[in-house]
């Protein structure tokens, strides 16, 4: 395996996934609860793995019988990631609110796994991320969409897993609006840095 790519893929991965959303503020919320926190952080890497296979495996194939295919998604996720980015920088500069996780009676095990499912599934923005995203910048790695996949899968297992164990210890830092201002602003710069990497073609 080409570690390289693999780490390629890792970071690229976990550049996407850290994005601040309802995903990941019921991660957060459900580890701060400490209710069902395993199964919670397992659906939602499971299903990015998935996901993301599909949309390495596939993507390369589908441009080839659609050559204009690479090109559109290539400028087209460009620009998604620049105006992603920007989101994250005006958020960064103007916003002076923090994540609240609400307090209440615990929800079942069936219910949980419901939310967890559709926050998931029905959310474009995972496609848009996992295989649209993830599957044109695989391109760029011809050979190594094996290490490429993994990696990023792995980053949603590390991300996930870290998130929802590690929140009892988060909960101190993401109180402070600051703390969600300096990770939109890193947000940014790292989708500006993806969006020139896709343009350039490396």
């Amino acid at each position: 395996m080409d570690f390289s790519v693999y780490a390629a893929g890792l970071s690229i991965g976990l550049s996407l996934i850290v994005a601040i959303g309802a995903q990941n503020a019921f991660v957060l919320r459900q580890g701060l609860r400490r209710e069902h926190v395993f199964a919670v952080c397992l659906t939602c890497a499971v299903s990015d793995a998935i996901l993301i296979t599909l949309g390495v495996s596939s993507f390369r194939q589908v441009a080839e019988v659609l050559p204009w295919l690479d090109p559109v998604m290539r400028y087209g996720g460009a620009a998604f990631l620049i105006w992603y980015g920007l989101r994250s920088l005006i958020s960064a500069f103007r916003s002076s609110g923090a994540l609240v996780v609400g307090e209440g009676a615990g929800e079942s095990f069936r219910r949980t796994l419901l939310t967890c499912l559709a926050l998931t599934w029905l959310n474009p923005h995972v496609y848009l991320d996992t295989v649209v995203l993830l599957g044109t910048i695989s391109t760029q790695f011809p050979g190594g969409q094996v290490p490429f996949a993994a990696g990023a899968a792995t980053g949603s297992f590390l991300f996930f897993f870290g998130l929802g164990y590690g929140a009892r210890w988060l909960r101190p830092l993401f109180a402070k609006p600051a703390s969600w201002r300096i990770l939109e602003t890193l947000i940014g710069l790292m989708m500006g840095g993806l969006a020139i990497g896709l343009v350039a073609g490396r």
